[in-house]
């Protein structure tokens, strides 16, 4: 009688502590109810469990009792390991949202700072224009910074310098060349010369160093530049337009890589041009460029298409032990000073039309040969 009354007992309790869950368990005071109704269910089966050991065979009220007991913990036990369970998903969550909140700020903050550097760009653009020289100057070394702490503005910048030198400039040198005064207009070009050269050097540093680790090689637009001093020696380049140039006094690009194509057509160096020990990994082409003083290509390496057609060389010329892996095209291409062009591994090309001077030093490579004209002043080369 005492086991069947222990089991009733315990089933009604079980149904309540099920009722309490089902009914009140989603309630605001959830918390509270939960509690009771699992008190509930471990009393049921603290009933239920003692009811069926005392329905043994010669049944010891303490063994029952301890029974029931154990399985009314492991209830309890079953409803901490829930309630943990639920309090580390809590607090997941809140650290999900946390970190959420952070990122949140993290990317407002560098909306700001994004936003920021655009107003200083624009602010630096329009003080290019501005007539002092000396805010030119200033504009130009905070576009230099702005591009130093934000590397994805630097090929903007590089576009921005480079659209600067390509602003029309009449040159000193220009004007002696026509045989004009320069005398009252001295001044002014002087002082754009310095802002010029400033651009330069920006342009210099913010290109990378070859044999740079994870380096990205930028692009130069000077389509149309005018050019004093360029120097961008050991200097990794993507593409470089030097088109329809004005290049003055010295310019170096000696010991540079040029991993896309460069073009100097219709180009005119009145200065020395140093292009040796070069890599030019895509084409190269030379056409119609005019050279007023002497050009050095002395081992440099072209990996790519070069043309020299329709080129003029007023000053001497060496390719010494440079290498071409194409053929090279010097149609047209008129040399009037010394040229030496004994390459590495030989050469192959069109000469159509192609002449030296006979009045100076030539060296062409094995199987070349001149042709020497009635003039006696220049030679056809015979590839």
């Amino acid at each position: 009688m005492n086991s069947l009354l222990f089991i009733v007992i315990g089933l009604v309790a079980i149904a309540g502590g099920v009722v309490a869950f089902a009914v009140f368990g989603r309630r605001g005071d959830a918390q509270g109810w939960r509690l009771a109704a699992t008190m509930m269910l471990a009393l049921g089966v603290l009933g239920v469990v003692t009811g069926w050991v005392l329905t043994g065979a010669n049944p010891s009220k303490a063994d029952a009792l301890r029974t029931g007991g154990l399985a009314a913990g492991s209830v309890v036990a079953l409803y901490a390991l829930w309630l943990n369970d639920r309090r580390r998903r809590v607090e997941e969550n809140r650290h999900e949202i946390d970190r959420g909140l952070y990122q949140l700020q993290a990317d407002r903050a560098e909306l700001d700072r994004e936003r920021a550097d655009d107003e200083r760009f624009a602010r630096s653009v329009e003080m290019l224009g501005h007539d002092a020289d000396q805010v030119r100057v200033g504009a130009l070394h905070a576009l230099a910074a702005l591009a130093r702490s934000r590397p994805d503005y630097t090929q903007t910048v590089l576009d921005v310098l480079c659209a600067y030198l390509r602003r029309p400039f009449d040159h000193p040198e220009y004007r002696k060349i026509r045989g004009e005064d320069d005398t009252a207009a001295a001044p002014d070009a002087d002082r754009e010369r310095q802002v010029r050269f400033a651009a330069q050097r920006v342009i210099t540093d913010l290109l990378p160093l070859v044999g740079a680790e994870n380096a990205q090689p930028f692009d130069l637009d000077l389509h149309g530049a005018t050019l004093e001093y360029f120097n961008i020696q050991e200097r990794m380049v993507g593409q470089l337009r030097i088109r329809e140039a004005q290049l003055y006094k010295s310019n170096s690009f000696h010991h540079c890589e040029f991993h896309r194509g460069v073009w100097f057509t219709n180009s005119h160096s009145y200065g020395r041009l140093y292009l040796n020990d070069v890599v030019f990994h895509d084409r190269s082409w030379f056409s119609r460029f005019t050279a007023h003083d002497m050009v050095d290509f002395e081992r440099s390496r072209f990996l790519g298409d070069v043309k020299f057609a329709n080129s003029s060389w007023q000053g001497a010329v060496s390719f010494d032990d440079a290498s071409f892996v194409e053929n090279v095209d010097f149609t047209r291409a008129r040399f009037a000073h010394d040229l030496d062009l004994r390459v590495v591994g030989g050469l192959t090309g069109l000469t159509i039309g192609m002449t030296v001077s006979l009045r100076h030093e030539h060296h062409l490579p094995d199987g070349w040969h001149v042709d020497e004209s009635r003039d006696n002043e220049t030679g056809l080369v015979r590839a």
